[in-house]
């Protein structure tokens, strides 16, 4: 059944970035996973649990490839600059991905439900940002903490991967942003 339920979930983020959450049919997410409608409201009970159980799965997939891409490295600073930048690669699991977490994001504004899911996630993201950015060198109770640092350089690579996905910003020229974030917000 695992393997049913994860075929779902792939299917569900592949949908969501082609055609976004408001064209997302259970009925086609479940011809596209080879599932009956059935098995889908088994695993997820309704549309909105199968959103939330896609959020929960594009975080876990973007937690995969940053953390396989990742060297383990004494120099901070580039392990900051790596993981952030693994955000922004021209794979088609990354363009998928950020795609749907964008639509994901942009839904939970009317979805309380996926409201709560995707601020739990951004958290926990931030909060490893935040990690490294003081482990970089940003000492808590300076000028600017690192949980600070971290809310901006997490918002930064969002926006510029939208900017990218949606063909307003070059891909090398989102990186050099962030490579630029980083030498701003750590000196």
């Amino acid at each position: 059944m695992a393997g049913k339920r994860d075929r779902i979930l792939r299917a569900a983020v592949g949908m969501i970035a082609r055609s976004g959450v408001r064209g997302l049919r259970v009925e086609e997410v479940a011809a596209e996973a080879d599932a009956s409608t059935g098995l889908i409201y088994y695993h997820f009970k309704d549309r909105a649990g199968l959103l939330r159980a896609t959020l929960d799965h594009v975080n876990d997939r973007a937690e995969r490839y940053t953390a396989q891409e990742v060297p383990d490295s004494a120099d901070a600073r580039a392990v900051l600059e790596q993981t952030l930048l693994l955000e922004l690669q021209d794979t088609a699991e990354v363009r998928e991905n950020s795609t749907a977490w964008g639509e994901l994001r942009a839904s939970a504004v009317f979805e309380d439900d996926l409201r709560e899911r995707l601020a739990e996630a951004t958290r926990l993201w931030v909060a490893e940002i935040a990690e490294l950015v003081e482990a970089a060198g940003v000492a808590p109770g300076g000028l600017s903490e690192p949980a600070d640092v971290a809310e901006r350089l997490t918002a930064l690579v969002e926006g510029l991967s939208e900017r990218w996905l949606s063909g307003t910003l070059d891909l090398q020229r989102a990186r050099a942003l962030v490579r630029g974030a980083i030498v701003a917000e750590l000196g």
